[in-house]
């Protein structure tokens, strides 16, 4: 098969002849149909999370059942699904208490073992996906089965980006009806977490961003208000805009310790920040008033890939989606077949797109 490898951080991807092992008993091999670009593989393309070199990176895919193992019984061959990073054993403490997205059983974030290159190298399956390649090989709990008539290219933006963005709203914080929400940071994430909020019944929906264009677009997609960081104090703006008080609930949808300390600035007594965002590794540490958290009893958490379960969340999202009540279309800003998958990773550094969908059918 074919993928799209890096060798060398910051450096474009090569793509060559990758061999693929066969499923073992609980395995899938999935051929795939497309795998948006996510600004997480932005980060892994230039080192900023760490790990080894060469990998194949991608992880928001989707694709159909080429060859189950022997003990599969999820999917079969031919079944059209979603791949998602998150693993699950469903027996450990995490999975069988409603936490599988922690499962306790991961050895190692990145797979390693399933592929080699040309040269008989071993080449990291990065984020247990490896979804720019035309096949993936993953354990059968990473799989959701969608229907046959359910484009390939929205289907692989719920593999993280919108479960993501949603989650932290709906799963993670469970925002009730009626409660201030912030938004920082208005892309692909950001833009899901202000749907969150729309679905939860939130306001005001407060957009903050730098750029005029993300904001607009904040707006279509349910904010109330739109504050620009860029132009004014993000915080006094809050402050009025909530009239006085803050925000009951602030997410982070950057990888910023900066913008979480500006969150925490925003915060009404007893208001969640949610850090949804993942920094980098050389991302400075959080400093914030320790007195502060006792006077105002503000919390400051995470938000984990959404705390998405995803035989729930995803067929969850894909009914709101057909019903009108949630905007998966509007998300996608190009599509580019998969020789050009370095003219879409550009694309997504520089700020042009929401998601950029690499389609390989």
């Amino acid at each position: 098969m074919k993928a799209a490898v890096c060798y060398e951080f910051g450096s474009p991807l090569v793509i060559e002849d990758i061999k693929l092992r066969p499923p073992h008993d609980d395995e899938v091999r999935v051929k795939v149909a497309a795998t948006a670009i996510c600004h997480s593989d932005l980060h892994d393309l230039h080192g900023d999370f760490g790990g080894g070199l060469p990998f194949v990176g991608g992880h928001e895919t989707a694709g159909r059942v080429e060859e189950v193992g022997g003990r599969v019984t999820s999917v079969s061959p031919g079944d059209p699904v979603i791949v998602s990073l998150l693993e699950a054993c469903g027996t450990c403490f995490h999975c069988i208490t409603g936490q599988p997205y922690f499962c306790e059983t991961k050895v190692t974030y990145d797979v390693k073992g399933t592929l080699t290159n040309q040269k008989g190298e071993e080449v990291i399956q990065k984020a247990r996906v490896g979804g720019f390649a035309e096949y993936v090989l993953v354990h059968e709990s990473q799989l959701v089965k969608i229907a046959e008539d359910f484009p390939m290219d929205l289907a692989s933006l719920l593999a993280c980006g919108v479960t993501t963005g949603f989650g932290a709203v709906v799963n993670r914080a469970k925002v009730p009806p009626l409660s201030s929400v912030v938004v920082i940071g208005t892309g692909g994430v950001g833009l899901n977490s202000v749907q969150g909020a729309v679905t939860c019944g939130a306001n005001p929906i407060i957009a903050v961003d730098i750029l005029a264009s993300k904001l607009a677009r904040a707006r279509e997609f349910g904010a109330t208000h739109a504050v620009n960081s860029k132009a004014v104090d993000a915080v006094a703006a809050v402050k009025e805009l909530t009239g006085g008080k803050g925000a009951d609930y602030v997410f982070v949808t950057v990888g910023s310790s900066a913008a979480l300390q500006q969150a925490f600035g925003m915060l009404a007594r007893r208001g969640w920040a949610v850090m949804v965002g993942l920094p980098p590794i050389t991302d400075p540490l959080l400093s914030l008033p320790a007195a502060e958290f006792a006077l105002t009893e503000k919390t400051v958490t995470g938000g984990f890939m959404g705390s998405v379960r995803l035989q729930v969340d995803i067929p969850g999202l894909i009914a709101l989606y057909k019903a009108g009540r949630y905007k998966l279309d509007e998300l996608i800003a190009g599509r580019y077949p998969f020789e050009r998958i370095n003219e879409a990773m550009a694309s997504s550094a520089a700020g042009e797109a929401l998601r950029n969908v690499i389609v390989f059918e």
